[in-house]
C-alpha cells in the first residue's frame, strides 16, 4: 500500500514534532502494510512556507537513514497545498511541490467555506496540465450538505482522496456518513492516513481496511490503496470511473447524523 497523505516531516507543519516521532510514524506505517509514504506537508501562504528544496533534503536524509536501518519503505515528496489563487505560481516557483515531481497536485480547501474562485483555480491548474487531487472531501461542512459539488468537480477532472480514519468516525459522524456515500458511488480515487501523530491512525489501519473491504470489496480497495497511488507516482493516467450522483434526503442534507 502507498500512503497518499501524511505529515511525517519534523517541525515543518502541525505534524511530527521531532525526528524521533518521524521514525516512529514510519515504523508504524510499515508494520501495518505500507510500502511507501508520500510526505504531504502543509503549504499555507503566510503560515507554513517551507520550500520544496528544504523538504526534499529532509525526505532524502530520512530515506537514507531508513536504508541504513534496513527498513524497506520508500518516501516521496509532495505537499498538501491550502487553497489559494496562487497555487500554479507556487508550484512554478518551487515553493510548493507536486507529488513526486509529477503533474498530480494535492490541495485542500477551507473546512467551512467554499472558495468563491474554486473553479477558476481548478481551470488554471488544468490549463497548465496539472492534475488536481482534493484532500479529504468528506471533511468539508459545505460538502456534507451539498455533496453534488464533489460530483461536479470530478466531472471537471478533479480526483478525490479520502482519509482512512473518516470511515471509523474520527472526523465526526457527518464525515463518516458522507465518505461511505462517496465510496459506494465511485467518487473516491485514493486513500490517505493524513497522519500527524504517533499511535493515532496507523495502528487502526487493519480494522479500517476490514471495514472498507466490507463496503467496496477487495478489488476496489486495492485500486484506492495501491494501484492508483502507484500510477500517480509514475505520472501515469488514472482511469476515473463514472461517478454516481448522490441523492440526499432533506434530513440527510441538513441533519444527517
Amino acid at each position: 500500500m502507498i500512503d497518499m497523505h501524511s505529515h511525517i516531516l519534523p517541525n515543518i507543519d502541525d505534524g511530527a514534532k521531532s525526528i524521533e516521532e518521524t521514525f516512529q510514524l514510519i515504523k508504524e506505517a510499515k508494520q501495518v502494510g505500507f510500502d511507501a509514504i508520500i510526505s504531504t506537508s502543509h503549504y499555507m501562504e503566510g503560515y507554513y512556507e517551507t520550500a520544496s528544496a528544504e523538504r526534499e533534503v529532509w525526505v532524502n536524509a530520512i530515506y537514507e537513514k531508513l536504508q541504513e536501518q534496513n527498513m524497506d519503505i520508500k518516501l516521496y515528496l509532495g505537499n498538501e497545498i491550502y487553497f489559494s489563487e496562487n497555487i500554479v505560481a507556487l508550484l512554478k516557483e518551487r515553493k510548493a511541490s507536486t507529488i513526486n515531481d509529477t503533474s498530480y497536485v494535492l490541495f485542500e480547501m477551507p473546512l467551512n467555506v467554499e472558495p468563491l474562485n474554486l473553479y477558476d483555480v481548478i481551470y488554471e491548474m488544468l490549463q497548465y496540465e496539472l492534475v488536481p487531487i482534493l484532500a479529504h472531501p468528506e471533511r468539508y461542512s459545505f460538502v456534507q450538505k451539498e455533496p453534488e459539488l464533489i460530483y461536479d468537480l470530478i466531472q471537471k477532472g478533479v480526483y478525490m482522496q479520502a482519509n482512512y480514519a473518516s470511515i471509523i468516525g474520527k472526523y465526526g459522524k457527518k464525515a463518516q456518513f458522507i465518505v461511505k456515500k462517496f465510496l459506494t458511488n465511485d467518487m473516491i480515487h485514493f486513500l490517505g492516513s493524513d497522519v500527524h501523530r504517533k499511535e493515532s491512525i496507523y495502528p487502526r489501519i487493519p480494522e479500517i481496511l476490514k471495514e472498507l473491504e466490507n463496503i467496496i470489496g477487495v478489488e476496489k480497495l486495492e485500486k484506492l490503496t495501491t494501484i492508483n497511488p502507484k500510477l500517480v507516482l509514475q505520472n501515469k493516467k488514472i482511469d476515473m470511473p463514472e461517478p454516481i450522483p448522490i441523492k440526499l434526503t432533506l434530513k440527510e442534507r441538513f441533519f444527517n447524523i
